[in-house]
């Protein structure tokens, strides 16, 4: 059975000749960089984002209608911000029905954007109804809210 010697020169602190480690790579630092990346992507993907372009969002001035009922989609809906800059779904499920809901999805604070004839987070998933905001699917745990709207001469407005 022959013996194996290592001699200084092939014995580096912090490495592993006998696995070829490299030097100054450690179990240690090993385990503390995969745990810290993979921290961060979990921080990544937890965080909220807002899922719309500027070309989507359609603002309202104070005294301005947040969008015409004949720019709303029959079955579907379109993205506006108020003056103040709150973003919401107005939807048209049918020929003259109109509602608007707050476009925060409840469950991570994500914006909510139409998309075919149902709203969606685009950040999990959740479904919603374009005629209540109801959860149609996903982890949302309530409803998009509401807001109460008024149409004057085929505009929606705030009252």
């Amino acid at each position: 059975m022959s013996e194996r010697h290592l001699t200084p020169a092939t014995v580096q602190p912090g490495g592993c000749a006998a696995h070829g480690t490299p030097r100054g790579l450690t179990r240690r630092t090993l385990l503390a960089t995969s745990g810290a990346g993979a921290g961060a992507l979990v921080l990544a993907a937890c965080a909220g984002t807002s899922g719309e372009s500027a070309d989507q969002v359609t603002q309202a001035s104070d005294d301005a209608p947040l969008v015409a009922v004949a720019d709303v989609p029959v079955g579907g809906a379109v993205s506006v911000r108020t003056a103040q800059g709150a973003p919401l779904l107005v939807t048209q499920p049918a020929d003259g029905e109109i509602h608007v809901f707050g476009a925060i999805c409840p469950h991570q604070g994500c914006t909510v954007l139409p998309d075919d004839a149902q709203l969606r987070c685009p950040c999990h998933a959740s479904l919603f109804a374009l005629t209540d905001g109801a959860v149609l699917e996903g982890p949302s745990p309530e409803p998009l809210p509401e807001v109460e709207v008024e149409v004057v001469d085929g505009q929606v407005r705030l009252p």
